[in-house]
């Protein structure tokens, strides 16, 4: 039987975008001689699914992307929508190295295979906290010696987002990416946190500190504005790394609205 419980199962088409073009650079991706891909929760439709495979693409030309849910109901949608991308009545590839299948955090793989990323978005927000290092093992578990599992949560319409990164080590970063072109705060992400963070944003701990210190470059580079939001942007980020923050990734990723720090920055004390 599929371990876990049925998500509401809300999607929206560009829903995951963000996320989307921050897996296509990770590594386990690109070097993987398998590029298998789990879309783990994809809710009540299958176009996230579908998208992933199609931004992939672009960097892993054979990467393939298999649909999870544990709803039956969910998998027979995902299918017949299958149906009609082979028909080529959408916009997709008719020959997208898409599936669908039965499974929740087990991520049950065909003929052994494992993935190199699982992308678990908006899952585990209805769970309780002490459910998600459990999640996170048996997810991980599917994951080949390099692979990743991308965890998070977004808003409705994919403005607001963040993730953690979780390989067979454990945690390793976590990303907040937001838009900036109607940006009041960046703290804005904090009703969007995963689960393992969502209720340690309170003073004292790390991913308040982070927040706070966050909302207060944004605001004193107000005046960067003027520029455009990027580059207030760019200046606030630069503000935490000025401040002893460990800001990862390329200032390329910044400019999307990334914001990515370790682990170990952030995680709960």
């Amino acid at each position: 039987m599929p371990i876990g419980e049925i998500t509401r199962g809300t999607t929206n088409t560009n829903r995951l975008r963000r996320v989307d073009r921050f897996i296509t650079t990770l590594p386990a991706l690109r070097r993987s001689a398998d590029p298998l891909v789990v879309d783990l929760g994809y809710g009540a439709s299958g176009v996230t699914a579908f998208e992933l495979q199609h931004r992939l693409a672009r960097v892993r030309a054979d990467v393939e992307v298999i649909g999870l849910e544990i709803s039956p109901d969910r998998v027979r949608t995902a299918t017949e929508q299958l149906t009609r991308v082979r028909a080529g009545a959408t916009t997709f590839s008719p020959d997208a190295r898409v599936s669908f299948a039965l499974g929740g955090f087990e991520t049950p793989l065909p003929d052994g295979r494992l993935a190199a990323v699982i992308r678990a978005f908006n899952v585990l927000r209805q769970y309780d906290e002490s459910d998600v290092p459990d999640a996170w093992r048996l997810m991980v578990s599917r994951l080949q010696p390099d692979g990743v599992l991308v965890e998070g949560t977004c808003n409705e319409i994919g403005r607001v987002s963040s993730w953690i990164t979780v390989t067979s080590a454990g945690p390793q970063t976590f990303t907040i990416s937001l838009r900036l072109s109607d940006l009041e705060k960046p703290s804005i992400v904090a009703e969007r946190l995963p689960k393992s963070l969502i209720h340690h944003n309170v003073p004292g701990q790390p991913v308040h500190a982070l927040l706070s210190e966050l909302d207060r470059a944004w605001q004193h580079n107000a005046g960067v504005g003027v520029y455009g939001a990027t580059q207030r942007w760019l200046a606030s980020v630069e503000a935490l790394d000025a401040a002893g923050w460990s800001i990862l990734g390329a200032r390329s990723r910044r400019r999307l609205g990334e914001l990515t720090v370790p682990w170990a920055q952030v995680a709960p004390t």
